[in-house]
């Protein structure tokens, strides 16, 4: 994949972080959220044909795909690309250039450089246990018969601990213990992590690279001047590392004289073609190697492919002074004839005015035909001024000779430089081929001592020579380890590979035995269904087939059986992916039937083209926020009001929570939380007792509520007490349970209490869930007004038939629809009310009356009515048709509308409730003044 260009890079800061040894899988999921984030700089291989090269691009590990994503800048929203790592494998060159190693994939292959060694292995060694734990929660998911074994759960809340229950067979602790064998642990040097795109130091070997990279790009976009780029690189006393990139050849115009112009040059022009432009000093770390860093794929100059030359550089050094001084010369000379000619033309011009005042003033004096007496002295005046001229005439002819003799001092300069820009370049050629030499003998002595015995003391070159085998003897060591524990992964891999590929045939052969199955059992079904209806003495085998085929319809996939077998063909679980129970353990099994029902219908619409769309929509866009948090947006806004997927609802939940309560959350105390659960601890609530009673009647339904010992009673308890002592006007409700409860199904406790003040206090009108519940009432009369509107039909028919149905709908706006509608539609909803705010509810209520209007039109009792508007919304499956129904047929649907309607019922419904409070009041003064004349007689005053 080609990328753009880009012409910055952002180098990470100095910190350190180190690499861990290899994991045991069921750690994984304890130690995910507190591991660091696997990102940083690398430099990768890019470009095709003279601008191939290296660039530098900001690498992020994504670890819900595997996937490692490249972005131009940590900035950035979308990537320039990505690598499946789940499939790659990883190698790298002891002999390559030093930081450089490759990974492969299906058909790819990416070459990639780290600054160092140390960071190399680091990456490395980071991209295969992520490998390897991805290819070992592989398995990991909601496996029944219908659903691909992936990771299907999110990263926090009380549905995150179902993952746990769920892993396929545990490691090879042998596995672990060869792999942590070779396992070395590596210095990332501060170069990894997310604190490295918040620095804008510079990075030698980005900088450097970049640099050489854009170099080399000109240098192949240049017009060939016909000579061969020379390259060299000069050390000096001060270890400081010159590189002189492309000098001037012979046959460079800048060697041989301008011709005459009759126009005036430009100094910069002289400038442009002196020799100092000719050269490019680049200053490296001495530390470093010393080979130039040749990243194009040109014309390559001769020194670029040998060893770079080492020499006392004063002579070069003592020519590269002399050049610039005569440039400088040169300089100053250009500027002194420009100022001479400058001046030559005003002399010119103040001759030319004075010989004009002189003929005017001649000609006013003297006219024709007269005689003046002064004209001896007119005479003298004449005289002086010719000898004024003639001596101007003099001082322009000096000039003149001094401009000329200039120029010819100006080409004697220039062919002077071309001379010694020659002997410059003879001197570099001569001085690189005596070190050829130099190089060429010094190896030929190493080879002739080599041959000589063993002397008793290694001499320096020597003992040079034996770190240099250890160095390449250490690098091939940990080459071979980590050689090794690649083919020992890949190997492992691949056998994983090959078990998910039979166990998935062995899936599908078990699928198609019970589809066949159940076809046999459905025609012995409309067999029986055809025949004639016997009596009970007549009954035959028809009736047990069918009484099977019953026992069989109601049979579930218990969690032992989802320990026996991984592809035993069911598909209804005992519970489904929240938690709540499918199936009713009633004895009716008409109710079990009509819950079975539903489950496989649920399950379909969930398999549905359009449900795995928006699955692939949440996925690009996620990639695109890799680098940054979620922003409001039209397009999010179209993805909430599709619904969150499951395994991202615990990230946008958290998110849209932080955004509405983020200034309240700014004004408390990072620990305000814990100081509310202390304060509960330590001090009796009047609102505890009412909470421990509703605690277990929250959802019962629900297997992390179900009992006092499950996990999410615990959780549930804190945040009801820490919101009671928050909030003390309102302290606790019930209806807050329930909205707590769910929260706590995606979100860590903290985040389910900031979730239910955003709920309270941000989304809901002031006194919704105080003891008089004013707002919940004025919401009433407020969806009132709107099903007249919006559904005209339906709000006559109950009115027809006396049907209060705010008795059914208060329940819906008091707890948002928790234990009302399926769960799958639940969710959906909360997921766009948690984004939009209250005006969600109000939309999906006159959705779920118009999704059934038609029904509730041909019902014309007021009993059957109000039954059926107790179970309907519990018959409504499809999810997609009551969204559109939503967020189309709803339309238009103004927020001022439901505030303006707010604000006029509410003055209502305060009037109402002070009359009644005045007739209460009265009541009470009556009752008190009548106390006296109610006595009460004992028997023992009967008797007496």
């Amino acid at each position: 994949m080609q990328d753009e260009d880009d012409n910055s890079a952002h180098p990470p800061r100095n910190s350190r972080i180190f690499a861990t040894k290899s994991v045991d899988v069921p750690d994984c999921e304890s130690t995910k959220e507190h591991a660091p984030k696997l990102c940083g700089y690398l430099n990768k291989l890019v470009g095709k044909g003279p601008l191939k090269g290296f660039k530098t691009r900001w690498f992020v590990y994504d670890p819900r795909k595997c996937y490692l994503y490249y972005f131009k800048t940590p900035q950035d929203a979308l990537p320039l690309g990505y690598i499946e790592i789940a499939d790659a494998c990883f190698t790298y060159d002891v002999e390559a250039e030093e930081g450089q190693f490759e990974i492969r994939t299906a058909g790819k292959e990416f070459l990639l450089k780290a600054p160092n060694k140390q960071v190399m292995q680091y990456w490395l060694q980071q991209l295969q246990q992520k490998r390897w734990e991805f290819s070992n929660t592989r398995g990991c998911g909601n496996r029944d018969s219908w659903c691909s074994p992936s990771m299907l759960y999110p990263h926090t809340g009380l549905v995150a601990k179902d993952a746990d229950a769920v892993l396929l067979d545990q490691p090879n602790e042998s596995m672990e213990s060869v792999r942590s064998d070779f396992t070395v642990v590596t210095d990332a040097n501060g170069l990894v992590g997310l604190q490295t795109a918040r620095n804008s130091a510079t990075l030698n070997f980005s900088l450097k690279q970049w640099s050489t990279e854009l170099r080399n790009s000109m240098s192949h976009l240049r017009p060939s001047r016909g000579g061969e780029n020379r390259r060299s690189i000069f050390y000096t006393a001060s270890n400081e590392e010159w590189e002189m990139i492309d000098p001037p050849t012979k046959d460079t115009p800048e060697h041989k004289p301008p011709t005459e112009s009759p126009r005036r040059e430009n100094p910069s022009h002289f400038h442009r073609h002196s020799l100092g432009s000719a050269f490019t000093f680049d200053f490296r770390n001495p530390s470093r190697i010393r080979r130039p860093f040749h990243m194009g794929s040109g014309k390559s100059s001769r020194s670029a492919e040998t060893s770079p030359v080492e020499f006392n550089g004063s002579k070069a050094l003592e020519l590269q002074l002399r050049l610039q001084n005569q440039q400088e010369e040169l300089r100053r000379m250009h500027e002194e004839q420009t100022r001479l000619q400058e001046e030559l033309s005003s002399q010119k011009e103040l001759v030319r005015l004075l010989q004009q005042t002189l003929r005017s003033s001649q000609c006013e004096r003297w006219p024709s035909g007269s005689s003046v007496p002064g004209e001896v002295d007119a005479a003298a005046v004449l005289a002086e001024r010719d000898g004024q001229i003639q001596a101007l005439c003099g001082h322009m002819e000096r000039l003149a000779l001094e401009k000329e003799s200039l120029q010819q001092e100006l080409k004697g300069l220039k062919v002077k430089v071309g001379e010694i820009n020659d002997q410059l370049g003879m001197l570099m050629e001569t001085i690189q081929a005596k070190d050829e030499v130099i190089m060429k003998l010094s190896q030929e002595s190493q080879e002739g001592n080599a041959e000589l015995p063993e002397c008793s003391s290694p001499t320096a070159r020597e003992r040079l020579e034996l770190d240099n085998l250890r160095d390449s003897l250490h690098g091939y060591k940990s080459q071979n380890n980590f050689l090794n524990k690649e083919i020992l992964e890949l190997t492992v891999l691949r056998r994983n590979a090959e078990a998910r590929e039979k166990a998935l045939e062995a899936k599908y052969t078990a699928l198609e035995a019970k589809l066949c199955q159940v076809e046999s059992k459905y025609l012995v079904l409309l067999q029986e269904v055809k025949t004639p209806v016997c009596s009970s003495s007549e009954q035959g085998p028809a009736h047990e087939v069918i009484s099977r085929l019953l026992e069989d319809a109601l049979e579930v996939e218990s969690s032992d059986q989802q320990e026996q077998t991984v592809f035993k063909p069911h598909a209804v679980s005992e519970y489904d992916v929240y938690g709540f129970k499918t199936v009713p353990e009633e004895d009716d099994e008409e109710e079990k039937l009509v819950a079975k029902v539903r489950a496989l219908d649920l399950k379909s619409l969930s398999l549905t083209d359009q449900e795995v769309s928006v699955g692939v929509k949440w996925e690009n866009y996620l990639s695109g926020t890799m680098n940054r948090e979620l922003i409001r947006s039209p397009e999010l806004k179209s993805l909430m009001r599709s619904g969150v997927p499951h395994v991202h609802r615990s990230k946008v939940w958290s998110w849209c929570v932080n955004f509405h309560v983020k200034k309240i959350r700014e004004s408390q105390p990072a620990d305000y939380y814990e100081n509310l659960l202390c304060m509960a601890r330590d001090k009796p609530n009047p609102a505890s007792k009412q909470i421990e009673l509703d605690l277990l009647r929250t959802l019962p339904n629900n297997k992390h509520y179900a009992s006092p010992s499950a996990e999410g009673i615990q959780k549930l308890r804190n945040v009801l007490l820490a919101f009671s002592w928050r909030n003390p006007d309102i302290g606790y409700c019930q209806g807050l349970n329930r909205l707590a409860a769910i929260a706590l199904l995606y979100l860590e406790q903290e985040e389910a209490f900031w979730c239910l003040i955003a709920i309270v206090e941000v989304f809901m009108p002031r006194d919704y869930y105080t003891k008089t519940l004013l707002g919940s009432q004025v919401d009433q009369r407020v969806f009132k007004d709107l099903m007249n509107e919006k559904l005209p039909r339906l709000h006559a028919h109950f009115e027809q038939y006396k049907v209060d149905f705010s008795l059914i709908t208060f329940n819906w706006f008091l707890v948002v629809f928790v234990d009302s509608v399926v769960s799958d539609i639940l969710f959906k909803i909360w997921d766009s009310f948690l984004y939009e705010g209250p005006k969600i509810i109000f939309r999906f209520a006159l959705a779920l009356f118009k999704c059934k209007e038609e029904e509730f039109l041909k019902l014309q009792d007021a009993m059957a009515i109000f039954k059926y508007l107790r179970y309907f919304t519990r018959t409504i499956l499809d999810a997609r048709k009551l969204m559109n129904m939503a967020f189309v047929d709803m339309n238009p649907f103004p927020l001022r509308q439901i505030q303006n309607r707010r604000t006029f019922h509410l003055e209502k419904v305060r009037l109402e409730l002070t009359e009644l409070e005045a007739i209460r009041q009265t009541f009470l003064r009556e009752r008190e003044t009548t106390q006296d004349g109610r006595t009460l007689i004992s028997d023992d005053d009967e008797d007496n």
